[in-house]
């Protein structure tokens, strides 16, 4: 694995993977943008891209290190792919926000969440079939750099597929407001301090626990001949569909306490309303159906219980404002 470790708190994960894993798990400490990670890729069998700029927010702060991160890197190992005979899989891990903020869907507006107004959006959520719309520079460089993920498998014979996530939970997240709320919410409430929401709480996303998120993985991985060159969405889907509202109301009943909120205006690009449909992942891939929610953010809210108690009194636990 490569990783620069710039989230803090997350070298406690590797920690976690050497100590279980022992061997199987050799570390390569180092930035995504550095030319020397290009020569990693000749002793692969395969790479998982997960590397990125994650948040909206920073690419809004500095685009030109969005760009090159989440741009300029991935072509760079496309490139190393290339040049190494092509023939190992690339998965790619893109985000819904391909799709845009999606404000031309007409929503409902019910007292916790917004709803399409059309049966069949609300029945399956967004499908790979709807356009492409880049906002914001986040927006811009996953967009563009999923595009040559496919182009490369289109145009030079590469075996490549990209994962359009929607939002990702689960045990050993370290959640901040950018990345990773779900788990923020719940390290904020631990820690009794304030979550604030951009919006008003209705915003609807489909969560996947990550453990569903691993088996996508791996099955794209081993079935990369039937599935290269495609752009799958990966989510909860339409049965794991839960608004900002009914993620703090299930934190409370798990952990006894009411987790104090604070509002703040919009952000640019946030979608009010994004649930994936993953009927196109499913059946290619014969997934099982995803761990229902309420049980999921159960197993996250008890993991996270137990680090806060015995990791230097929760000091692993870092988080900062929370945005989905």
């Amino acid at each position: 694995m490569l990783d620069s470790l710039r989230r803090p708190g997350v070298e406690g994960n590797l920690e976690w993977l050497l100590a279980r894993h022992g061997r199987r798990i050799s570390a390569l400490l180092a930035d995504i943008r550095d030319s020397s990670t290009a020569d990693v890729i000749r002793d692969v069998s395969g790479v998982f891209h997960f590397a990125a700029q994650v948040a909206v927010t920073s690419s809004l702060d500095d685009p030109q290190e969005d760009f090159e991160i989440n741009l300029g890197a991935t072509q760079s190992l496309l490139e190393a792919v290339r040049l190494g005979g092509g023939s190992m899989p690339f998965v790619f891990a893109s985000t819904n926000k391909v799709y845009g903020d999606l404000a031309d869907i007409p929503l409902e507006t019910t007292p916790d969440s917004y709803r399409p107004q059309d049966e069949a959006t609300r029945k399956n959520g967004i499908s790979e079939r709807r356009s492409l719309c880049f906002h914001t520079p986040y927006g811009c460089s996953k967009g563009a750099a999923e595009q040559y993920v496919i182009d490369y498998a289109r145009s030079l014979g590469l075996h490549t597929a990209v994962l359009r996530m929607s939002c990702i939970y689960g045990q050993r997240q370290l959640g901040t407001e950018d990345q990773g709320w779900v788990a923020h919410f719940i390290i904020r409430t631990l820690a009794g301090e304030a979550i604030t929401i951009y919006g008003d709480g209705r915003q609807v996303r489909d969560i996947l626990h990550i453990d569903d998120a691993v088996e996508a993985y791996m099955r794209i991985f081993r079935n990369i001949d039937r599935v290269r060159g495609r752009a799958f969405n990966l989510g909860g889907g339409p049965g794991n569909a839960v608004s900002v509202k009914q993620v703090l109301v299930r934190i409370q009943e798990l952990l006894g306490r009411r987790p104090e909120i604070r509002f703040a205006d919009w952000r640019r690009g946030d979608q009010r309303y994004y649930v994936s449909d993953t009927r196109a992942i499913t059946e290619a891939l014969a997934l099982p159906q995803p761990r229902p929610f309420s049980r999921g953010i159960a197993d996250l809210a008890e993991w996270l219980t137990r680090s806060a108690r015995t990791e230097s009194g929760g000091s692993q636990l870092v988080s900062a404002q929370a945005r989905p």
